[in-house]
């Protein structure tokens, strides 16, 4: 799933493509895309672009009338430029077809995820903030607040949309890397300088993020948006060495994510038991990755 870094990106880039450019033609194909019914989408058509806006993992078009078009990608959404007209095939979605080109939505695989909400006024837009903070706008004081107001583990504190804006599971894994935290640590329980360091590897892991795909991107339009990204300390490489300390990166899997971390770096050598093989092995499960071998 694009994630604030993906975002950003994408954002910028539609930025110097049609802000200020006049939206002339929504096509939608996927009767599971429009998740509104009034207004329709029709009322965009003809309105220029005024502002673009990043609300958690959506991309906000907004255009004259205090209309805004609200693209969710989920997980396999991605959005694609074409200068010119743009004919609509059956791998696209949607098209969105301005004075000086197109952009156009794709989703891969059969689970259609993707939405498109079309919302009337910035109140109204607002309704759809889950509430998370960005992180670059709160001190480590209210950050301290936010992920100790409940005692949930860190993975699922720096994921939830309601704690923080934007972050998800690939990079949740790289924060928690660079911060030498285990994913199942208890937020309740990490010490003051340990919600420090934690604070300053969300701020730093996302800046760095954002500026490697900014000068990867250049002028282009990015079209190569994946959660496995070369240079990625942990997430998506199982059992690939770690760049810090060389132990293979571990996982943990449930439903169809997963979560990536270093024994070494982050749980004090501990393997953590992955639930699909830990069921399988029982007792037999390693308990460090020496044993792992």
């Amino acid at each position: 799933m694009p994630e604030l870094p993906d975002i950003t990106i994408y954002i910028e880039a539609l930025q110097k493509r049609i802000l200020n450019h006049k939206l002339k033609r929504v096509r939608v194909s996927s009767p599971f895309l429009l998740r509104t019914a009034s207004p329709p989408v029709q009322a965009a058509e003809g309105q220029e672009v005024i502002a673009l806006r990043r609300l958690g993992k959506r991309i906000c078009i907004g255009v004259e009338g205090d209309l805004w078009l609200v693209l969710h990608l989920m997980i396999a959404g991605r959005l694609h430029w074409k200068e010119g007209p743009l004919k609509l095939s059956k791998l696209h979605l949607a098209t969105f077809e301005f004075d000086n080109g197109s952009l156009a939505l794709t989703e891969a695989g059969t689970q259609k995820r993707a939405s498109l909400h079309v919302i009337q006024t910035e109140a109204g837009l607002n309704d759809l903030d889950p509430g998370g903070r960005e992180v670059f706008d709160i001190t480590l004081k209210e950050f301290t607040e936010i992920i100790q107001s409940e005692n949930h583990t860190l993975k699922r504190a720096l994921t939830d949309p309601r704690a923080l804006s934007g972050i998800g599971n690939a990079y949740s894994d790289e924060i928690l890397w660079r911060a030498q935290l285990s994913p199942i640590a208890l937020t309740q329980k990490l010490t003051g300088e340990e919600v420090k360091r934690l604070f300053e590897a969300t701020k730093n892991s996302l800046t760095d993020w954002v500026e490697l795909l900014r000068a990867e991107t250049g002028e282009k339009f990015p079209e190569k948006v994946t959660a496995f990204r070369k240079g990625m300390a942990v997430h998506g490489r199982y059992r690939e060495p770690c760049p810090r300390c060389g132990s293979k990166v571990q996982r943990i899997r449930y439903a169809t994510n997963e979560t990536n971390y270093c024994p070494t770096c982050q749980t004090g050598g501990r393997l953590l038991a992955d639930r699909a093989l830990s069921r399988l092995l029982r007792e037999n499960w390693p308990k460090t990755a020496e044993e792992l071998g």
